[in-house]
């Protein structure tokens, strides 16, 4: 009888693509982490070769001296690309349209279009050991050229942020932001601060409160506060719905509500 030699090479690649499945089902077996809705950046990459997308819509008004001015921001997508096994890709894109009210009267000069596309990178500094915090950094370019008209700035603006978690309980965490960002075409520097709380309610609904703001160097500080619900509908896909308002003057009021999901690679067979 004769017997038939499989290969070495076919053997090694059967091997490694069943450890990518297994490694792929072990990934989409853990709910998603995202950077919305809350203002406080995770220090969580997404895992190499997946994509998570977070969109979603948000409404802030402001009144002062009888000049009322609401924005409506129709898209808020940000998609997230793991490149490395600690680096992900980042790219954001907002339309907004902008109304201006003064004595109850509505201005006819909308204001409306896409802002400055967004161009970033955050990497995996350390994870969780003991007292020592999960860190992550992040940064991004936004690109005058992409935006509109409407919302178009002279000068291309950055800004950086490093990005804390602490597991306090299986069901919560805390989670803070500590940065800057330079941008509005000033070349003022202005310091950015998140601190938000999480708490697990259900396997699948959670609730946060978050303290945020910044603190311009030749401007009086900005503080605001916002929570809101999130709800994973399976580990992939997931909703969340937030309000908020400002402690200093700036915002008196912010809706937002939105959907995250991740895709994973596809692994060839």
């Amino acid at each position: 009888m004769k017997l038939t030699k499989t290969p070495i090479a076919s053997v090694i690649t059967g091997f490694v693509l069943s450890i990518s499945a297994l490694a792929q089902e072990n990934i989409q077996s853990q709910p998603l982490i995202t950077d919305r809705p809350d203002q406080t950046e995770s220090p969580n990459v997404i895992p190499k070769r997946f994509i998570q997308i977070e969109t979603g819509a948000f409404y802030n008004t402001f009144k002062e001296n009888n000049i009322q001015t609401e924005n409506y921001t129709y898209n808020t997508t940000l998609v997230r690309y793991g490149v490395l096994d600690n680096v992900e890709l980042r790219l954001g894109w907002d339309f907004t349209e902008g109304l201006t009210t003064i004595n109850s009267t509505k201005l006819d000069n909308i204001t409306s279009g896409f802002s400055p596309l967004l161009l970033g990178i955050k990497t995996s500094i350390a994870k969780e050991k003991g007292l020592l915090p999960e860190i992550g950094l992040l940064g991004h370019l936004y690109l005058p050229v992409t935006a509109s008209t409407d919302y178009k700035p002279e000068t291309t603006s950055i800004d950086f942020r490093f990005a804390f978690s602490h597991t306090l309980s299986n069901n919560t965490n805390v989670s803070y932001n500590l940065g800057a960002y330079w941008g509005s075409d000033s070349s003022e520097a202005s310091y950015v601060y998140t601190i938000a709380f999480g708490q697990g309610i259900t396997e699948k609904l959670s609730a946060y409160a978050e303290l945020y703001g910044d603190l311009p160097e030749n401007n009086k500080a900005n503080h605001l506060w916002d929570a809101g619900l999130t709800y994973l509908i399976n580990n992939n896909l997931q909703l969340d719905a937030t309000i908020g308002t400002s402690i200093t003057k700036g915002q008196d009021l912010l809706l937002s509500s939105g959907v995250s999901f991740r895709i994973p690679s596809k692994t060839k067979k």
